[in-house]
């Protein structure tokens, strides 16, 4: 009794200092909470967390209970509920304006289109706060899926680069004032 009626309480404080889901044509961008994170992370396979940046733990650790900048979103599908991917930020926007998306859909609900709605919705939202003045992702150096996603979204291809993890990828980018255009 004590616990429904202290989940009840925090319930719709944890409601008010998120920000709204995010519509899309068939989906609901819902911001995650720093505890909904951390459950993630911590029901995912051993080799899975092994990867998970000892930076970006540290970074959860020290966010507020809601940042969408640092916790991301669950896509729902609007009519049927499901969760089929997440998608997010690698971080607050960096002091030049920079900041970079990522998104993953369940191997089942891929080729629908979802990843590029999500990554329309992440790009839009970004450049809606003023401290963004550049929208970044990357991929692997080949043309794939992924590619073809921020190609759509509105995002160049602007050369190679080292990532500490991934080794050579594809640096992709839109700037502030470019077209806001999507293709389907």
């Amino acid at each position: 009794m004590a616990r429904r009626a202290a989940s009840r309480r925090l319930g719709p404080l944890n409601h008010c200092m998120c920000p709204r889901p995010i519509e899309t044509k068939n989906l609901r961008l819902v911001p995650q909470t720093r505890e909904d994170v951390r459950a993630s992370v911590e029901q995912m396979p051993p080799h899975e967390r092994a990867g998970v940046s000892l930076a970006w733990l540290a970074l959860l650790d020290g966010s507020s209970l809601c940042d969408p900048w640092i916790h991301g979103f669950a896509l729902v599908h609007q009519s049927s509920g499901t969760v089929v991917g997440q998608c997010g930020f690698k971080g607050p926007p960096a002091a030049d304006g920079v900041v970079e998306i990522a998104y993953g859909v369940s191997p089942e609900h891929q080729g629908k289109g979802y990843a590029t709605e999500a990554a329309a919705a992440l790009v839009s939202y970004a450049l809606s706060h003023e401290q963004v003045r550049t929208v970044r992702a990357h991929t692997l150096p080949e043309s794939n899926a992924s590619t073809r996603v921020l190609a759509k979204c509105g995002l160049h291809r602007v050369g190679e680069v080292i990532d500490p993890e991934d080794g050579l990828v594809w640096r992709w980018e839109k700037h502030r004032g470019a077209s806001d255009t999507v293709t389907q």
